[in-house]
């Protein structure tokens, strides 16, 4: 009976997870909105991230918004290496609210 919950919940995990694929293909199309972050979960900064982006390209033709963008552009580049991290982390929070 024991294995059978546990492969329920795994089931579960499995279809209600975010997916990793969709998570890069949001970070890599649609690069400093924020959006691969408000799919996983993280509104906060992802808003952030999306308000820094666009304040920043507001304020490039006088110059000011482009270290603004490369805050950004710098914080996409190493969520790609986050992205499992979240993904694991999403998982474990399923797992918890199903025991």
């Amino acid at each position: 009976m024991d294995v059978q919950r546990e492969l329920l919940i795994e089931q579960r995990v499995a279809n209600e997870a975010r997916s990793p694929l969709i998570a890069y293909l949001l970070l890599i199309f649609l690069w400093g909105f924020g959006v691969h972050r408000m799919y996983l979960g993280r509104w906060i900064s992802g808003l952030f991230m999306l308000t820094v982006w666009g304040i920043g390209w507001l304020l490039t033709p006088i110059l000011i918004g482009w270290p603004a963008v490369a805050f950004v552009a710098l914080w996409c580049v190493i969520d790609l290496f986050l992205i499992p991290g979240m993904i694991r982390a999403d998982r474990e929070d399923i797992r918890r609210r199903l025991r």
